[in-house]
């Protein structure tokens, strides 16, 4: 999987691809795949993106639902039908609902969405954080991570293989403004532990989340 090569100097940063491959190369294929059912949480699994499509060509952004736990068309994405959008390279670039937020597909439209990135396990994170919070540390989407601690994946420039952040989860506000957290699990199809292949099948998303339905803070999900 070839990830990225438009964006060559960017992703060139000598620094950046020494912590890319440090953390690349502590995966081991005795590695397991984490248990992602957990009696609250929605799991989706091998979310097809836009299969087909290379770098060359561009990929298509699509949205995605919490509440039908589905793709939403691209012509409600002025609305509240969606809440997070998978854009750019390998639809790898999971953003926001905002109408307020330029940046957000859903600019201009009633979306009440933001994301803050979180040091902490999924099942740790047990509440969203303050709006002020929300105001200040919140992104308008997140994918590569670059050294910032925001991503939800490292590239390694030598595999050309995309390995997900262990430890980092997603607060979000939805676009109809409940609480949620968020766990990007993988782009590849099977959700494989360790990735060899650099012709593994992908965009095939990974993921599990959680809404909190009574409009509070509160986001645990295990007892």
């Amino acid at each position: 999987m070839k990830l990225l090569s438009t964006y060559k100097n960017h992703y060139q940063q000598l620094f950046i691809a020494l912590a890319v491959v440090a953390v690349f190369s502590s995966c081991t294929k005795d590695q397991v795949k984490p248990q992602l059912q957990d009696g609250s949480s929605t799991v989706v699994t091998d979310l097809p993106g836009d299969v087909g499509s290379t770098i060359n060509t561009g990929f298509k952004t699509f949205y995605f639902s919490f509440a039908t736990d589905s793709k939403v068309d691209s012509t409600a994405k002025k609305s509240t039908a969606w809440d997070i959008s998978f854009a750019r390279e390998y639809n790898s670039y999971v953003g926001i609902n905002n109408g307020n937020n330029e940046g957000s597909y859903g600019f201009g439209g009633p979306g009440k969405g933001a994301i803050v990135a979180v040091s902490q396990t999924y099942d740790s994170v047990k509440e969203a954080p303050s709006d002020a919070d929300f105001q200040s540390k919140g992104v308008t989407s997140v994918g590569w991570d670059p050294g910032n601690g925001l991503g939800w994946y490292f590239y390694d420039l030598k595999t050309h293989i995309a390995v997900p952040v262990k430890g980092r989860t997603y607060v979000l506000r939805t676009a109809e403004g409940k609480y949620a957290k968020l766990e990007l699990v993988s782009m590849y199809k099977g959700a494989p532990a360790v990735v060899t292949d650099l012709n593994w099948p992908s965009p095939y998303f990974t993921f599990r989340y959680y809404v909190q339905q009574d409009g509070s803070r509160n986001l645990s999900t295990k007892n």
